[in-house]
């Protein structure tokens, strides 16, 4: 290809750029009317509208043509639209910090990169800050494919009125991150106990006589380094970039395809996407049958369950246990809210956690 056949693509590659720009100068003004509409009507608490958001990067997915792949247009539509509701009302949302760590990078994921971060030191300070009204929205991890669900997270969702109206998938890469230029000069390694759970075998393997020491996130962990050179941290890169620590070792988990799931916390209902998930929280009398007659509940009208997961209830006796469960369906489908009045009759105590869309991102 000859350059003068560059400067051709060139030059329409800058008039293409003016087009996308002065069509999402044009988006944004649509979201500011949106906005000046919204608070006419006094409705503040909905500038932010879940289920819209995931229908939206559900058409932008399915229309995707090439040569970029749909996750990778859909997440270019994420940060066009944060952005655009940035200008109605930006977004506080509480996450697990400080920046850098893996429950950041799950609402960045989630929410785009124009929110008004709030990090704070514990999974029960999300839940805080959202009921105070602190934030608006946080975010919790909830289960992780290599180490199960974070028991934390469903104990604080047992006490909390806070509603689910979200989820998030994150697929996690650990780095071993130090000043240290060889794994030989390492003393100590922090991560948060999740992921040293996670990186088990290659620090069995690679470091069997150092001190793993957990604290209570990743990226909290790499700010230690900076007073501690010898030591080192797990954590994302995003979190090494952050502080400008150096990645000694890359993907260091123990399973290739770890992946963590977080749930996102609210006080609003979310209603029907059409691709949605309902989370539930069911205590069952103590007697025989009892869990079948559960399962039978979703089973006899077609509900897919994805997930299931017992806690013993700390408010009750002994050995009585609370189920935490995910199925297929929004609880205003007919058949799920045939389900759920039918469990009512059947159970203890039920609690519906709430009805989100399905992960898109």
């Amino acid at each position: 290809m000859s350059e003068q056949d560059l400067n051709k693509i060139r030059i329409r590659i800058d008039e293409l750029d003016r087009e996308i720009q002065s069509l999402i100068s044009e988006r944004a003004k649509c979201a500011q009317q949106v906005a000046e509409v919204k608070m006419r009507a006094g409705d503040k608490a909905l500038f932010y509208r879940p289920e819209r958001e995931a229908q939206v990067l559900r058409a932008v997915k399915e229309r995707n043509s090439g040569p970029l792949a749909g996750d990778e247009m859909a997440r270019l539509f994420r940060e066009i639209m944060a952005a655009c509701l940035a200008l109605e009302q930006p977004l506080r949302v509480a996450y697990l910090g400080p920046d850098g760590s893996y429950t950041h990078m799950g609402a960045m994921k989630h929410f785009g990169g124009s929110i008004n971060g709030l990090p704070v030191v514990q999974i029960n300070d999300v839940f805080r800050e959202v009921e105070a009204g602190n934030a608006d929205f946080g975010i919790v991890p909830i289960e992780n494919s290599t180490e199960g669900v974070i028991s934390y997270t469903l104990d604080m969702l047992l006490q909390s009125s806070l509603v689910v109206c979200g989820e998030v998938d994150l697929p996690i890469h650990h780095n071993l991150i130090t000043f240290c230029d060889d794994l030989s000069k390492v003393t100590k390694v922090y991560s948060h106990q999740q992921s040293l759970a996670q990186c088990r075998n290659w620090l069995s393997k690679n470091l069997p006589a150092v001190e793993t020491i957990a604290v209570s996130s990743n990226s909290h962990a790499v700010t230690l380094l900076k007073n501690d050179p010898a030591a080192a941290a797990i954590a994302g890169k995003a979190a090494a970039d952050l502080y400008s620590v150096p990645v000694l070792n890359k993907n260091i988990e123990d399973q290739l395809d770890n992946t963590t799931r977080f749930i996102v916390l609210g006080k609003q209902t979310v209603p029907a996407s059409g691709n949605d998930k309902t989370s539930l929280l069911v205590m069952l009398h103590n007697k025989a049958g009892a869990l079948h007659g559960l399962l039978s509940s979703f089973a006899e009208r077609g509900i897919s369950m994805s997930k299931i997961e017992s806690r013993p209830a700390k408010s009750s006796g002994v050995w009585e246990y609370v189920f935490f469960i995910d199925i297929k369906g929004h609880r205003d489908d007919a058949k799920v809210a045939e389900a759920i009045s039918d469990l009512e009759h059947k159970s203890a105590m039920l609690k519906v956690l709430g009805s989100y869309p399905v992960a898109v991102l």
